[in-house]
């Protein structure tokens, strides 16, 4: 995954943090660290944290400074609640150790140090001016990642081997794919998950589409292992471009709304314009050939308590949608 930097010290060809780092970077205008200086007070930009932040989050950080709440504080992660014209966004500040997702700004500093401050829920933040204000914390944009991957084509080509080893380490050697289940979900032939796969068996993306409004919401925690299910495979048909991506990832998203918590349903609409977590995209990498896979496949489902798996399997969907759908025409 590709990282833009923008360091706030030195001269514009001077390295930044992730170019010393040995990750390939993009430079970027100088303006937004600028501002950030400019609208923060000398003590607090002094001590400012330095971040790698998420492109999709870009708007929100380059923009006005704006009000925000805590949403909720852990360890790794802190997500914030920022309302915006179009009603409410979520931007996460997130430890080098948490999962890498979309809509995060990343320190370069682990969650054993400690570098997040518990702060209860509906605390005021702040968030704009190219930096996020949260208790005494300041981080500021130092470098940029882009969450959407980027594929050798338009329409990438998958090894098929890559296809078999991703399929049978989500769902076991020699286990039929009909007794996989997921905590939270009910199992079982009426099951929502054994609708989603009928429906791929029948290269039926509209039935695809229904079992949606059983699944989003569906399971414990803040992103419910039913909107994993879909966020993955939203963002495998976007990003692995079939023609009916678009319709599909807005008919789910449009399902959100009071369904579901707010942060789930901000990575659904990053999920819709193909924006996934740094684990996912490694995957996808992996498939076509651009990195090892099997520590790809790993990482992704070792992210969370059931988030990972439930991406790998709306990953797989996905991939078996495009496949049947688009031979099916």
């Amino acid at each position: 995954m590709r990282t833009i930097d923008h360091s706030t010290t030195g001269s514009p060809t001077a390295p930044g943090r992730a170019a010393r780092a040995g990750v390939p970077t993009i430079p970027l205008p100088r303006s937004s660290a600028q501002e950030t200086l400019r609208t923060a007070s000398p003590a607090r930009a002094a001590s400012a944290v330095p971040a790698s932040a998420s492109t999709g989050v870009a708007d929100l950080l380059r923009g006005p400074v704006r009000p925000a709440r805590v949403l909720m504080s852990m360890p790794a992660a802190v997500y914030l609640q920022v309302p915006t014209e179009r009603g409410t966004d979520v931007v996460g500040v997130l430890t080098s150790d948490a999962a890498r997702l979309p809509l995060g700004c990343v320190l370069f500093r682990p969650s054993n140090g400690r570098p997040l401050v518990a702060l209860p829920s509906g605390a005021p933040a702040e968030v704009g001016g190219g930096r996020i204000v949260v208790g005494d914390l300041v981080v500021r944009a130092a470098a940029w990642w882009d969450p959407r991957p980027r594929l050798p084509s338009p329409r990438p080509a998958l090894l098929p081997e890559g296809v078999r080893q991703l399929r049978t380490t989500l769902y076991g050697e020699g286990v039929p794919h009909s007794a996989f289940t997921l905590p939270g979900l009910p199992a079982g032939p009426g099951g929502p998950l054994a609708a989603l796969r009928g429906a791929v068996r029948r290269a039926d993306l509209d039935a695809a589409l229904r079992t949606a409004a059983r699944l989003i919401g569906l399971g414990p925690g803040l992103t419910p292992a039913g909107d994993d299910v879909m966020a993955g495979t939203m963002a495998g048909l976007v990003l692995l471009r079939h023609p009916a991506a678009e319709r599909f990832a807005a008919g789910v998203y449009s399902l959100a709304a009071g369904r579901t918590t707010e942060l789930s349903r901000a990575l659904l609409r990053h999920a819709a314009a193909g924006r996934v977590s740094g684990e996912y995209a490694a995957v996808l990498q992996g498939l076509v050939g651009e990195r090892p896979l099997g520590p790809a496949i790993e990482g992704l489902l070792a992210t969370g308590s059931t988030s990972g798996r439930a991406m790998a399997l709306g990953l797989c969907t996905a991939i078996d949608l495009v496949d049947r759908t688009t031979r099916a025409r």
